[in-house]
């Protein structure tokens, strides 16, 4: 089946064109390079899997009841809206808001591929070339993880959001080499690896729990990249050259949590527009979607300050976003805590597997014992 057959919303086009600008960069400089870069660099190639094989994809999946998480995580829980629905209509709620999720999850893995790749073309320096080769590579695995999950387990989709799309196109059409790890790396990336890690810590799902902990596992990686090298390239950069791209950060940090509402979920329900309101209304003031929300930029804002981008500007507009405080967030505590969490799900995975393989083999021996 297409995909575009299960779009909730027509897409408006079979492809998207960006015409992207800026030039392709070869080096003759085939030294080491940086060896933190280049150890980076191993460990994506170590780490790389298939998601045909490392998943369990004989796992159902409720598409009403996708991460299996309580009714009070949706905003209009509790609300008169919520009360006048009958239970099929609660039931579509929780499935377009998932299918909504993980679409944008798509999407935004789609953008990440294109990025890296560009990436690949345009950055100066070898060892970056590298990694972002690794990471194009991983980029498409979870492209391809999130179709397949979206496809045969919910039967749903939602075209890529408006906010998410105006940032790849700001993230794609400049032309200083920086701006796709910036706009990737940093602030997509960063708010999707926050996203998922919150739902992997709260689905009681097996499924849905593999696929974000595997993904996890690799877009700690691409954070750490996009971090060493603007850390380094940001040093040098003059203050006028440095506030264009906190310019940047803002607006794409206000792009990222305005595409958090969703409102196309609520209008492809039924609802009539004065419903559509309610909801949008019991969005804005959810008090689990501002918490939501608030742990959404744990990944960003430590970020932003350790590339070095941190003007009493930048520090006003996350205070007025409500997420300040996340600059304490430790990035390297985080990342080990996606690799563990991710090589201790496969452990008990791979064991159990183990030990059913060996109890088939003792079912299978005795049989044979007793004819």
């Amino acid at each position: 089946m297409s995909t575009h057959d299960l779009y909730t919303i027509p897409a408006e086009l079979s492809t998207w064109d960006v015409q992207m600008s800026g030039n392709s960069r070869f080096t003759w400089e085939y030294d080491d390079g940086r060896d933190r870069m280049l150890a980076l660099y191993q460990k994506g190639k170590d780490k790389q899997w298939d998601s045909a094989k490392r998943i369990d994809w004989t796992l159902e999946v409720d598409p009403y009841n996708v991460l299996g998480i309580p009714d009070q995580t949706i905003a209009i829980y509790g609300t008169p809206l919520w009360e006048r629905m009958d239970e099929r209509t609660r039931q579509e709620v929780r499935r377009h808001g998932a299918a909504w999720q993980f679409s944008q999850f798509l999407h935004g893995e789609q953008g990440a591929m294109i990025c890296s790749a560009k990436i690949v073309e345009s950055v100066p320096d070898l060892d970056s070339k590298f990694y972002a080769a690794t990471q194009t590579m991983d980029e498409a695995r979870h492209a391809e993880t999130y179709a397949r999950f979206l496809q045969e387990k919910v039967g749903l989709a939602y075209p890529i959001n408006e906010h998410l799309k105006s940032l790849l196109d700001s993230t794609l059409t400049d032309s200083r080499w920086d701006m796709p790890y910036l706009g990737m790396q940093v602030l997509i990336e960063g708010l999707a690896l926050a996203a998922f890690g919150v739902m992997r810590d709260i689905t009681t799902k097996p499924l849905p729990k593999q696929i974000l902990a595997y993904v996890m596992q690799d877009e700690a990686r691409h954070v750490a990249f996009g971090r060493m090298a603007l850390r380094d390239y940001y040093r040098d950069l003059s203050e006028t050259e440095l506030r264009e791209r906190e310019d940047f950060v803002i607006e794409g940090c206000y792009l990222m949590r305005d595409r958090l509402r969703g409102k196309e979920t609520w209008e492809n329900l039924g609802l009539s527009k004065a419903e559509v309101d309610e909801a949008m209304e019991a969005t804005d003031h959810s008090e689990y979607l501002r918490l939501f929300r608030s742990l959404l930029f744990s990944r960003i804002v430590p970020c932003v300050k350790d590339i070095g981008l941190w003007s009493p500007r930048l520090q006003q507009a996350y205070a007025e976003m409500g997420v300040l405080e996340m600059a304490g967030q430790s990035l390297e505590a985080l990342m080990n805590q996606d690799e563990e969490i991710a090589d201790k799900l496969d452990a008990e995975r791979f064991a159990q597997e183990e030990s059913e393989r060996h109890a088939e083999v003792a079912e299978t021996i005795s049989l044979g014992r007793e004819s």
